[in-house]
């Protein structure tokens, strides 16, 4: 009998990857999926699956808070963009998780992982008495004002994922159906899209300029204003990259640039 798996995590793209994925796995069936936390508890609630997907930084209820929330518990695997207090709790707490955007051979030894635990064993996190007083914890610590917004972005260059501060990175371009992070003037492809960034990231260091275009503030050197009312961004990067501003952007990075 196939794993029954159900799919959590808020971006759009990132539960496509994972769907398309999964489905190259013949030991996996997929019983549903959902970008919204509290469907997936309406969901959960009524039916049994054996392993969830979960996704931990989501808006109004983060994975933890949903494990929480449930009568039964389901083996989970959590899927997290690189974030260093939830995987320093992971490592403590022995906790699987797949670090995105998700590796295909990580993917297939969480797969084993989970078949290994078939037949209603669960790995020691999930088998303490005190299993919700302890998600609660660690949900609690993700919402506290020390984690803030995310400090580093994982990018995937062939078998290796590397990971970027977003303090080096100058901008944020979205080019044929990719999102690339710009750092030393080399991109890193990374699983997002420009729309999930500009949500996800500190908005009093980066703004969205162009609905392809994610800017740092920190990189920006000055601003060029061309003929017919253009506008364009010029940072401090070694290039002295020009960005082009919408005009529909203009009037708010004013705004933020205090001009």
């Amino acid at each position: 009998m196939p794993l029954r798996v159900y799919l959590v995590d808020d971006e759009p793209l990132a539960v496509e990857r994972l769907e398309r994925l999964l489905g190259e796995e013949p030991s996996v069936a997929i019983v549903g999926r959902t970008t919204d936390p509290a469907a997936a508890l309406e969901f959960l609630g009524r039916e049994s699956v054996d392993a969830l997907f979960l996704d931990i930084q989501m808006p109004g209820m983060t994975g933890f808070d949903l494990l929480a929330r449930l009568r039964q518990q389901p083996a989970v695997i959590f899927t997290t963009a690189y974030d260093e207090y939830a995987l320093q709790a992971f490592q403590v707490n022995s906790i699987d998780y797949l670090l995105k955007p998700i590796d295909p051979a990580q993917l297939r030894r969480a797969l084993g992982k989970l078949e290994r635990f078939g037949g209603g064993a669960k790995p020691d996190w999930m088998r303490q008495p005190e299993l919700r007083t302890f998600l609660e914890g660690l949900a609690a610590t993700l919402r506290s004002p020390a984690s803030g917004y995310p400090e580093r972005i994982a990018s995937r260059v062939g078998e290796r994922i590397q990971v970027a501060d977003l303090a080096s990175v100058t901008h944020f371009v979205a080019q044929e159906k990719l999102t690339y992070a710009v750092v030393d003037g080399r991109r890193h492809s990374v699983d997002h899209t420009i729309a999930e960034l500009e949500r996800k990231l500190d908005p009093k260091r980066f703004v969205r300029i162009h609905r392809a275009i994610l800017v740092n503030l920190d990189w920006v050197d000055h601003v060029n204003s061309r003929f017919g009312g253009q506008m364009a961004v010029c940072l401090k990067d070694a290039a002295r990259s020009q960005l082009p501003v919408a005009r529909d952007r203009v009037r708010a990075l004013k705004e933020r640039l205090e001009l």
